[in-house]
Parts: structure tokens; C-alpha cells; sequence
């Protein structure tokens, strides 16, 4: 009896521990699909977003995007301007609304 009782005990602890989610802002834009894996807001600069996105399934490095100049910062320093099909327009308005 005490060896069910035990064991039942540890079913229910392993299954009410709640795992942390990985929740992503997901969008179909221009035919590929964007999502917003991690997004953090400049303290400094409001209109400024330290993003990691994932397109079409690939997990792309983190970048700058400047909402104010419309502006991409990559990592190496590289400032680009949004181009046609840039997915800084997703992340420019996902605080938006």
C-alpha cells in the first residue's frame, strides 16, 4: 500500500512542476512567417527594440531595430535602413496598438 502510495505521490509531483513557456509573437508577412522570439524596449530610447527573430522556422541573431530612423542595427555594427519585405515593420508595430 505504502509502495502505490509512494508512487502515485511522485506522478503527481513530476506533472504539477510547471515548465516555463516559450511563447512567440508569430505573423505571416510577405509570405514567409515571422515570429518575435524575444523583444526588449530601450529604457533609454523608447523607440529603440533589441530583437531576436525567427523566419521561417530560422532563429536569426540579435538586432537593433530603431523605429524613429526606421533603421536595422546588426551585431557587427552595421546600421541598414528598412528595405522592402524588412521585418522590422512587425516589430516597429508590435507595440503600436
Amino acid at each position: 500500500m505504502i509502495k502505490y502510495f509512494c508512487c502515485w505521490l511522485l506522478l503527481i509531483s513530476v506533472f504539477s512542476v510547471a515548465l516555463p513557456a516559450e511563447a512567440s509573437v508569430c505573423r505571416n508577412y510577405q509570405g514567409r512567417e515571422i515570429c518575435i522570439v524575444d523583444i526588449k524596449r530601450s529604457a533609454k530610447n523608447y523607440w529603440e527594440y533589441r530583437v531576436i527573430l525567427s523566419v521561417d522556422g530560422v532563429k536569426q541573431p540579435l538586432e537593433v531595430y530603431n523605429c524613429r530612423d526606421r533603421t536595422t542595427v546588426k551585431q557587427d555594427g552595421t546600421v541598414l535602413a528598412f528595405g522592402q519585405n524588412n521585418p522590422g515593420e512587425i516589430v516597429c508595430h508590435f507595440f503600436k496598438k
